[in-house]
């Protein structure tokens, strides 16, 4: 799995060995977020579910319910906006879906924090680091 140069990767790229399914490692990280930030983050954090087989009319639908191709599997409203697509800890076991680098990639444009997280840990790391350096509310 190639990383583009202008998303910042958290966690230990050269990992390699057995590790949790993306699916383990997001539930681990919600459950965590929803534990320790119970009323403020925790209301607000989510997964948009935009992956797996569909048909047409199930794409269609959806899309025009406002489905959006590429979204990131974490979204944290703020100022700015947390965006991270967690991968497998061993990145190599995970792929990018179509879209997903380049939502990034405006999102970030348009002032979201973004980064590619490859397990919980490491996007609990990449939530520390936005909620202490870019998170506007907490540099009142």
């Amino acid at each position: 799995m190639k990383f583009h140069s202008n998303i910042p990767v958290f966690g230990d790229m050269t990992f390699r060995g057995d590790c949790p399914s993306e699916t383990v490692e997001a539930v681990t990280f919600f459950a965590k977020i929803r534990r320790e930030y119970p009323d403020t983050f925790g209301k607000t954090i989510t997964h948009i579910r935009n992956e797996g087989a569909r048909s047409y009319q199930q794409t269609a639908k959806q899309k025009a319910e406002g489905m959006t191709k590429g979204a990131p599997d974490i979204l944290i409203p703020g100022n700015p906006a947390f965006c991270c697509e967690l991968k497998r800890q061993d990145h190599t076991k995970s792929k990018w879906q179509e879209g997903q680098q380049d939502y990034l990639l405006v999102a970030q444009n348009q002032g979201a924090f973004v980064c590619v997280a490859l397990g919980y840990k490491a996007a609990y790391e990449a939530f520390i680091f936005w909620n202490d350096n870019f998170l506007l509310q907490n540099k009142k």
